[in-house]
């Protein structure tokens, strides 16, 4: 038996319970890993409260890192003893143990810590995914970064500058844009004290953004599609101010026939080989330091639900994690 957070109900924080998680003996192919960190997402958020429908009972969380305890029949590529982290579709890791497929676990380097692994799976591999494949940035391309002080945010934004492009980083505060800047924006645009779209226009001298990266939704939408430049690529590829609401596609064919995606992380690394290449590329910037990994703050795994209500306050920056 291990300990973890239990989800028998969707609603608010509340409803995170502390208790006891079987975790049986692996079964083939599969590797048991005791966690050590465990990444914090937005993406629990709409599993907690039905956004995003999951099967109950449960628990939440998608990434973690940690150390392999026991393998099944059939793994070959891990043994008792190495650090390991993952990321997964099915929610669970908000516990202190669990079974894990093995071609979904990726070895830690050890230039890299156990916090920041967990810290990275989900965001870094989403960061990497949105620069690389979903939009190639170019030298000189301008890019609108949502969320630019948040755990996607600012991978994204180091990352971003390093490729050479042009980063604008639209933030909730004074204190964000600061952080963001610290970490590779060259301008900031504070959503709540002057419009989004004009200043991307000022600030790409009319032109406007040749990709916008927005996972805020509903809330920042429109401003992100006002804010492209003709053939420009909008990403939505997040709800935290809610769902996107239903419109016509002539918007984006009056805009300048923008191209719009909703990409998904799963996708990206549906394949084993895809999931390597991706794990190697953004440990290597890490490694390199060209990408800093932020924790911003650290909580008891027992204290989820805390950590849960300072995430939809906007209180926290960087990435979030839970300590077992």
């Amino acid at each position: 038996m291990a300990k973890g957070i239990l989800l028998r109900a969707t609603g608010g924080p509340e409803v995170l319970e502390w208790g006891e998680i079987d975790v049986p003996v692996p079964r083939r192919n599969e590797v048991r890993v005791r966690h050590t960190a465990i990444g914090v997402n937005y993406i629990d958020v709409y599993g907690r409260t039905g956004l995003y429908p999951m099967t109950l009972p449960g628990s939440l969380g998608q990434e973690a890192a940690g150390v392999v305890e026991a393998v099944g029949r059939g793994v070959t590529a891990f043994a008792p003893g190495d650090r390991v982290a993952y990321v997964l579709a099915t929610p669970g890791s908000y516990v202190e143990a669990r079974n894990v497929p093995a071609d979904r676990l990726v070895r830690v380097p050890d230039s890299i810590t156990d916090e920041q692994a967990a810290a990275m799976m989900l965001k870094g591999m989403t960061a990497q995914y949105l620069l690389r494949r979903t939009y190639r940035v170019k030298k000189g391309d301008p890019v609108v970064i949502h969320a630019a002080a948040g755990g996607v945010g600012l991978i994204a934004t180091q990352w971003a500058r390093h490729l050479g492009a042009h980063v604008v980083g639209v933030v909730g505060s004074e204190a964000k844009a600061q952080l963001a800047r610290e970490h590779g924006a060259h301008e900031t645009i504070v959503a709540a004290g002057e419009p989004i779209a004009p200043r991307v226009r000022a600030l790409t001298k009319g032109k406007g953004a040749a990709v916008v990266y927005d996972a805020t939704g509903k809330d920042t939408f429109f401003d992100s599609l006002d804010s492209l430049r003709p053939l420009g690529l909008m990403v939505s590829y997040g709800n935290a101010s809610g769902p996107v609401p239903p419109f016509g596609a002539l918007e984006l064919g009056k805009r300048g026939s923008l191209f719009l995606t909703r990409p998904s992380l799963f996708h990206y690394i549906a394949s084993k080989g895809d999931l390597a290449r991706s794990a190697r590329e953004l440990f290597a910037v890490v490694a390199a330091g060209h990408v800093r990994i932020r924790v911003g703050q650290a909580y008891p795994l027992a204290e989820a639900a805390r950590a849960h209500r300072d995430l939809e306050a906007r209180r926290t920056t960087g990435s979030t994690v839970l300590r077992p």
